[in-house]
C-alpha cells in the first residue's frame, strides 16, 4: 500500500469512528490527540473556531427559511468568511441564500459560488466528500504543508480551499489539488498572511512547514 493510499485510508477510517461514537465530546475545536495528549494545530484562535461552528449551524436554518426545500446548499465558514456552495434553482434563491447568510452574527463577509442548476445527485455528493478526503491526505504526505490549516470543500469537482496562509503555501497547495483525478477546478478562498504573520499564527506543537522537502508527487 503507497503512502497516499494508506493515509486515505487511515483518514477515512477516522471519519467513519467519529461519526458512530457517541456519548463522547461533542465538540472538538482545532485539536488532535497525539499520544493521548491534546495537541493546538488551527491557525485560527479558539473563540473563532468556535463561532465559526455556530455560523454553520446557523446558516442552515436561516437558509432554509430563506429557501424553503429548494437547492442544495452548504455553508463553511473559516475565520468568519462564509462560503455558500450547493445549487439552487433560480438567481432569486442564490440572492435570498446569500442574504440570509450575511446577516448571522459575526459573519465578515460571504462568497456566494452557488450554481444556478439542477441540484448534485447522492452520488455526486459522496464522490464530492472522497475527493475531498484525497486532497487532505495529498496535502498530509506532501510533507511541506501543514495540512491542518485547510479547510476543503468540494462540489461537483470543483474544489475550494479556505485558510491562513503563506502565498507560498497557498501555490503549492493548489498545484498539489489540481493534479488529482477527478478535480473539475480549484478556487482559493485564501486569506494570505506574510511569514512574519505566519510566525505568530503557528499553534505550538503544529507540525512545521518544513519537515521534510517538498515532494513532486500529488
Amino acid at each position: 500500500m503507497t503512502g497516499t493510499s494508506f493515509r486515505l485510508a487511515l483518514i477515512t477510517s477516522a471519519l467513519i469512528a467519529t461519526t458512530t461514537l457517541s456519548g463522547c465530546a461533542a465538540i472538538l475545536v482545532g485539536g488532535a490527540v497525539v499520544g493521548g495528549t491534546l495537541v493546538a494545530v488551527d491557525r485560527r484562535s479558539s473563540g473563532t473556531q468556535i463561532d465559526d461552528q455556530t455560523i454553520e449551524m446557523k446558516a442552515s436554518t436561516v437558509v432554509r427559511d430563506a429557501i424553503g426545500n429548494r437547492g442544495h446548499v452548504n455553508v463553511t465558514s473559516y475565520n468568519r468568511v462564509a462560503l455558500i456552495t450547493g445549487e439552487v434553482p433560480n438567481e432569486t434563491d442564490r440572492a435570498a441564500a446569500e442574504q440570509a447568510v450575511a446577516r448571522l452574527d459575526n459573519v465578515r463577509s460571504t462568497v456566494n459560488e452557488l450554481a444556478v442548476t439542477f441540484s448534485s445527485s447522492l452520488t455526486n455528493r459522496s464522490n464530492d466528500v472522497l475527493l475531498a478526503t484525497k486532497v487532505k491526505a495529498t496535502f498530509a504526505d506532501a510533507g511541506d504543508l501543514s495540512a491542518n490549516a485547510f479547510k476543503v470543500v468540494t462540489e461537483r469537482g470543483i474544489v475550494y480551499l479556505m485558510g491562513r496562509v503563506t502565498e507560498a503555501e497557498a501555490n503549492r497547495a493548489v498545484d498539489l489539488t489540481s493534479r488529482i483525478r477527478g478535480v473539475q477546478k480549484v478556487v482559493r478562498v485564501f486569506e494570505i498572511v506574510s511569514e512574519t504573520d505566519l510566525a505568530t499564527l503557528q499553534p505550538q506543537g503544529a507540525p512545521s512547514n518544513n519537515a521534510k522537502p517538498a515532494s513532486n508527487k500529488p
